[in-house]
């Protein structure tokens, strides 16, 4: 795994690339009342951004329809989630070995990560990552099964090729975590 991803600007606009084409699907896809979707970005402060390409991650793109007024928010690689760290420094960061309180002081430190957030992130992959659909639905695909315990290591391992291929992969693979999904109310009798 290549923590230098972390230090590279071309792998930043890659995602930032995505993520635009990621964004304009979703607006050439419409609203489901068949409203237009106009542009209503969120803001975002992201940490471990470089400082290169803050400005372009300075905002989470999302739309709005003009007549129901409801959000489409597209899925993303850069973002995991509502976490204020990068997703991609957030899947590194957490697949580091990290067994043992001692293990984590040093890269906490190294990263500007507060232990405790390395700690609170390990446990939601082994703990509640599992638990989601995404996971649900794609973890039968994995042969053999994917330790658990060693979540997000032994998950990238299974996305074969170079690093900066394999974590791309990884983050598609992690972009249906990056929006609720669509609410649909069941007609009661």
């Amino acid at each position: 795994m290549c923590h230098a991803l972390l230090q590279d600007p071309k792998f930043f606009r890659l995602l930032l690339h995505i993520d635009i084409e990621l964004a304009a699907q979703t607006r050439t896809g419409g609203c489901r009342c068949g409203g237009v979707l106009h542009r209503a970005n969120y803001p975002r402060k992201p940490r471990r951004c470089l400082d290169e390409v803050r400005a372009d991650y300075a905002s989470r793109f999302s739309f709005c329809c003009n007549r129901c007024r409801k959000r489409a928010t597209p899925a993303s690689v850069r973002f995991l989630g509502r976490r204020v760290y990068l997703g991609l420094a957030v899947v590194l960061m957490s697949a580091r070995r990290t067994d043992a309180t001692p293990a984590l002081a040093p890269l906490g430190k190294l990263l500007q990560v507060p232990v405790r957030t390395l700690q609170r992130w390990r446990r939601w992959w082994v703990e509640q990552f599992p638990l989601t659909p995404l996971w649900q639905a794609a973890c039968a695909r994995f042969m053999p099964p994917i330790t658990l315990g060693q979540l997000p290591a032994s998950l990238i391992e299974r996305f074969a090729g170079p690093a900066q291929e394999s974590l791309l992969r990884l983050l598609f693979f992690l972009a249906p975590l990056t929006v609720r999904p669509p609410v649909t109310l069941n007609e009661g009798r």
